[in-house]
């Protein structure tokens, strides 16, 4: 695979790959080539992928850039990037299925322990009357999830298909995100001891909720479900960061990598649990959290967990978290409900 960036003028010094595969410096360094910087790329495993350039400037000066010979851009949530769909990529059909209209309502829940409040988005089917129980499915970092990821937007199409029962949304905002969504206990506190009720004050729920999240996301629903049993009824976890030292050392300059790598010590000791409840994983087959992604989905299903990993050929990313919710979280959702 050619990249290719013009630099007729001479504005560079040196060109760089930035993207989130396991490239050396020299597999990703660009070389001038008759007006033009090349990169012969071997093809990567993935369907689509996510980069930027590193430019250098001959003062010694870099820069992040999107590439400007590549119109396709992908959103993220620290900006948009460039993106290369490569053979055999397809986008989800339920982007172009029609759904059912939806409203939504806002809740600002006092965390108590916290010392900070909690923001909640609660998405229903327009014509669902809020005394109406029905299923719930909580995303952390869920107004996200939404923006990048079109959550709500999949919720719609699959009511509307049939494909998924009338359910709500609870979309989880963030807010101390590397404190709240690291095995933090006075987190896992506020949420099953102020945000659910209020939630459920709010709107009817049936039954225990769906959870899901992605990254620290999906270890804090994790960390949920495993400290307070019952809260959860199933669990969808995308490249979660189950951090181990024998695979993520390289991660250990994270304020509160001691503190998961307890928690997730702890959690692969546990011969059994008490409320196995149905989880699908999902992980890019060519990201860094691949290993400890396997090494979760066995313990869990040794405790009794209907655990499955699905591995998809993509990164560490919201559209590769967006292109796993059909077919993976409808069969869960649907199994759960």
């Amino acid at each position: 695979m050619l990249l290719r960036l013009a630099d007729p003028d001479e504005r560079y010094a040196a060109v760089r790959l930035c993207s989130d595969l396991p490239l050396s410096d020299e597999r990703r360094a660009y070389a001038r080539h008759n007006g033009e910087w090349r990169l012969e790329l071997a093809p990567p495993p993935v369907s689509r992928l996510e980069y930027e350039l590193e430019v250098v400037h001959h003062d010694g000066g870099a820069e992040r850039v999107r590439d400007p010979g590549n119109p396709r851009q992908a959103p993220g949530a620290f900006g948009e990037r460039s993106v290369l769909l490569l053979p055999g990529y397809a986008a989800p059909r339920w982007l172009e299925a029609p759904g059912v209209p939806g409203r939504t309502e806002e809740l600002t829940v006092r965390g108590y322990g916290l010392g900070a409040a909690i923001p909640v988005r609660i998405w229903s089917p327009a014509d669902a009357d809020p005394a109406e129980p029905l299923p719930l499915l909580v995303a952390h970092d869920g107004p996200e999830y939404d923006r990048l990821a079109g959550l709500t937007r999949f919720a719609a199409a699959g009511i509307g298909a049939g494909a998924l029962p009338p359910h709500r949304v609870a979309l989880l905002g963030p807010g101390e995100r590397n404190e709240w969504y690291s095995a933090s206990a006075r987190y896992a506190g506020a949420l099953v001891r102020d945000v659910l009720p209020a939630i459920g004050a709010a709107v009817a729920v049936q039954g225990p909720p769906a959870g899901m999240g992605a990254s620290l996301g999906a270890l804090a629903m994790l960390h949920v479900q495993r400290r307070r049993p019952g809260t959860f009824g199933a669990l969808f976890l995308q490249s979660g960061s189950f951090f181990t030292p024998r695979f993520d050392a390289h991660e250990s300059r994270f304020p509160r990598y001691p503190r998961i790598v307890r928690f997730v010590s702890a959690t692969h000791r546990e011969a059994l649990h008490a409320d196995p409840v149905p989880v699908t994983l999902t992980c890019g087959s060519a990201e860094e959290n691949l290993q400890n992604n396997r090494l979760m989905a066995r313990t869990l299903a040794s405790q009794g967990y209907s655990s499955e990993l699905r591995e998809l050929p993509d990164l560490h990313n919201y559209t590769a978290w967006r292109d796993a919710f059909a077919p993976h979280l409808s069969a869960l959702l649907a199994r759960a409900w």
